[in-house]
Order: structure tokens, then C-alpha cells, then sequence
């Protein structure tokens, strides 16, 4: 591994630190500059300002996440072979390779083979502190593997099927193999309202809002994040 993706690697470990503080507002303001401090990277955040207008971290959250992702990570960005082995350590027990594929894939907004700074608050923003509608939508993004506006049964299985294989032989209780296709099963047919084999972005959060059960097992995603 080279010099740079080692930093990368323990740089966005201490960032999902720094993560888990915000969830449980022990988040400790270090002693930052009122703006963005930017050495010679080869990738600049947007502004401060615009930052905080478009998340929502506050000023303060905002300069202690980017020091940390800075100072670790001197490129500015993480590729997906360093997001698969910085999301593997954290699931030891089983092989997250696939599911850090797709995640990668919807952190990479602008679908550059990279994610920057921007586009792991932006997300973030949203799963931690965002309405349901908006967590939904990005969750929905998440299953549309191909990005064509629809969820398939497919595409379904595919994403759960991952989260079983992270989650690992020692998750209790112990999942059957037919497990994922069970619950793929039952949501998509809950889903696809119109029975026409797929589920659009409104049947998607209307079914998961509706039912109790399909948001207690949607939670096993937000687990993982």
C-alpha cells in the first residue's frame, strides 16, 4: 500500500471517529482557524460557507471533519480500492468488498472514480441528520444500481444479498442462505404497488413509510453505514 492510501486508510478511520461523536454529540471542537485550512492538495473543498449552506454540520463540526480528513489524507480524495479496505475493517467477520462497492458508488455523486470531501458530508448530512424522506431517497439511490430511476428485484437482491455477506457466519441470530432472498421477497412485493416488476422512488418511500416492519429492516442498512 502506498504511502498516501496508508494515510487515506487511518485518516478515514479517525474521520468515522469523529462520525460516531457527531451521532452521539460527544463531537470535542478542537481549536481550529475560523476558515478551511487548505495546504497544497490536489483536490479544494468548496468553501466553508457553502458547505454549511448545503449540510447539515455547523462551522465548527465542519473544521474539525475536514482537519482530520486533511491531515490523513493529503490528496483530497479516497478511491474505491481504499474505501473497500478502509470499510473491511470494520466487518471482519465477513467480505464487505461488494457492499463498499455500491456505497462508494452513492457517495460518488458526480461519479468520478473518487470521493471528495464534499461528497462524504453531503451524504452524511443526509443519513445522520436529514427528514426520512430525505434518508429514503438516498437509500433509494443506494438500490438503483444502474441509476435508471427504478429498483429491480434484482437490483434488490443484489444489495442485500452484500450486507449478508459483510454482516458474516457470526451475526446472531444465524441467517439461512435463503435468508436475503426471503426478504427481498417480501419487500418487493409490498413495493411494487402496480405490479409492473419495479419500484419507483415514490413506491419506494410511500411502502417503507407505511409499514413499521420494512423500516425496522431498512435499519440493518443504517446500521452498516
Amino acid at each position: 500500500m502506498s504511502g498516501c492510501a496508508r494515510r487515506c486508510k487511518h485518516g478515514l478511520v479517525k474521520f468515522a471517529l469523529s462520525v460516531s461523536k457527531l451521532v452521539t454529540g460527544t463531537l470535542i471542537k478542537d481549536r481550529v482557524d475560523d476558515d478551511l485550512e487548505l495546504s497544497v492538495v490536489c483536490h479544494r473543498p468548496e468553501g466553508l460557507e457553502q458547505l454549511e449552506a448545503q449540510t447539515n454540520f455547523n462551522k465548527k463540526e465542519l473544521q474539525v471533519l475536514y482537519r482530520g480528513f486533511k491531515n490523513e489524507c493529503p490528496s483530497g480524495v479516497v478511491n474505491e480500492e481504499t474505501f473497500k479496505q478502509i470499510y473491511s475493517q470494520f466487518f471482519p467477520h465477513g467480505d464487505a468488498s461488494t457492499y463498499a462497492h455500491y456505497l462508494f458508488n452513492a457517495f460518488d455523486s458526480s461519479h468520478s472514480g473518487s470521493i471528495k470531501f464534499e461528497d462524504f458530508v453531503t451524504a452524511l448530512s443526509i443519513l445522520l441528520r436529514g427528514t426520512t424522506t430525505e434518508k429514503l431517497e438516498w437509500t433509494f439511490n443506494l438500490y438503483d444500481i444502474n441509476k435508471d430511476g427504478y429498483i429491480t428485484k434484482e437490483e434488490m437482491t443484489d444489495i442485500v444479498k452484500a450486507i449478508y455477506d459483510m454482516m458474516g457466519r457470526f451475526t446472531y441470530p444465524a441467517m439461512k442462505t435463503d435468508t436475503p432472498k426471503q426478504h427481498v421477497d417480501a419487500f418487493f412485493q409490498k413495493m411494487d404497488k402496480n405490479r409492473d416488476g419495479v419500484v419507483t422512488l415514490d413506491e419506494f418511500i410511500f411502502s417503507c413509510q407505511e409499514d413499521e416492519n420494512i423500516m425496522r429492516s431498512l435499519q440493518l442498512f443504517e446500521n452498516v453505514i
